[in-house]
């Protein structure tokens, strides 16, 4: 299986299968807006460590790594990253954003990465807020779309550091959203 390069992402394009409903030819806009936001990150750094400027903390260090080596993960596994570590405008946060092209369906990922899972879960280090981070990154990833009837689901990506080695377990529909999108 080949996997190309996120730098390259603003370049592909994908056909839905005739098997997807029309809803699910919408996905060019979501690759289109993830490159969009991928071009404009790279101008607009937001950590001043990038800079040289300060000591990194040796857990964001772990978390950043993490979520390099599940995006990367998710790419071997049949998903196509869209963008890593959106910000919505109003607040709210998530990852990655990408498209299981088993499916067809949008999936709202939350990577939480451990250098041992001896005393819980990664996941267990899901929040509340963090969940209510991720339902406004959703929602205000939608919003962008113009398209709330677009299928989605929110995953959890566990990744596990053990002597140099990551450990992936992917838990989807981790989290629900009952409520729907919301607008405002």
């Amino acid at each position: 299986m080949r996997v190309t390069p996120d730098t390259n992402l603003h370049n592909t394009k994908d056909t839905a299968p005739r098997c997807i409903s029309s809803v699910f030819n919408s996905m060019g806009l979501v690759q289109s807006i993830g490159a969009v936001f991928s071009r404009l990150s790279r101008c607009f750094c937001r950590s001043s460590n990038r800079s040289g400027k300060g000591a990194e903390h040796p857990g964001h260090r772990l978390g950043r790594e993490g979520e390099k080596l599940a995006a990367r993960y998710l790419k071997r596994n049949g998903f196509k990253v869209l963008y890593r570590n959106f910000r919505g405008p109003k607040g709210g946060e998530v990852d990655i954003v990408c498209r299981d092209k088993s499916c067809g369906m949008l999936v709202f990922v939350e990577v939480k990465t451990r250098s041992s899972a001896e005393i819980a879960n990664p996941a267990d280090a899901v929040t509340a807020e963090k969940e209510e981070l991720m339902n406004r990154g959703a929602d205000a990833w939608l919003r962008m779309l113009g398209h709330p009837d677009i299928k989605y689901r929110f995953d959890i990506v566990e990744v596990v550091m053990r002597d140099g080695t990551a450990q992936f377990n992917v838990i989807r529909n981790a989290l629900a959203w009952s409520e729907g999108p919301r607008r405002s």
